[in-house]
């Protein structure tokens, strides 16, 4: 499958800002993604998985049963359909915690890594 498909297998549409009580500190700047990506990651003696339920060039939300604390730092690879291997970041940090769900900034990602990341969001820009 090549990752020009991949706007094919996701209802992509920019989504709507969180209400200001669920995320107070709102900050976004770039438009985010409604996506269905499955996620792992690791860090600080914990690893666990996830769905990347959104996704932006700056950061996404993760919906996950394992409990995060904001300001804590791991690895994060998503694993979006159309590409051969994960997409890994590097180091990614989070920003809010909600009762199944947190959200990330990335904090270190690779150039080859985001180039990748920028391809996936052109393509679900496409898509609106």
């Amino acid at each position: 499958m090549t990752l020009k498909k991949l706007s094919s297998l996701f209802k992509t549409e920019t989504s709507k800002p969180t209400p200001v009580a669920t995320q107070p500190d709102e900050r976004r700047v770039q438009p985010r993604f409604t996506t269905q990506f499955r996620s792992t990651f690791s860090g600080n003696k914990q690893e666990g998985q996830g769905r990347t339920v959104d996704i932006s060039a700056g950061g996404c939300k993760i919906e996950s049963d394992m409990k995060v604390e904001a300001g804590s730092k791991f690895e994060c690879r998503l694993h979006v359909p159309g590409l051969d291997w994960p997409l890994r970041i590097d180091e990614a940090t989070v920003r809010w915690v909600g009762a199944d769900s947190f959200g990330i900034a990335f904090s270190r990602i690779a150039p080859e890594e985001l180039a990748k990341l920028e391809t996936v969001l052109s393509d679900l820009d496409g898509d609106k």
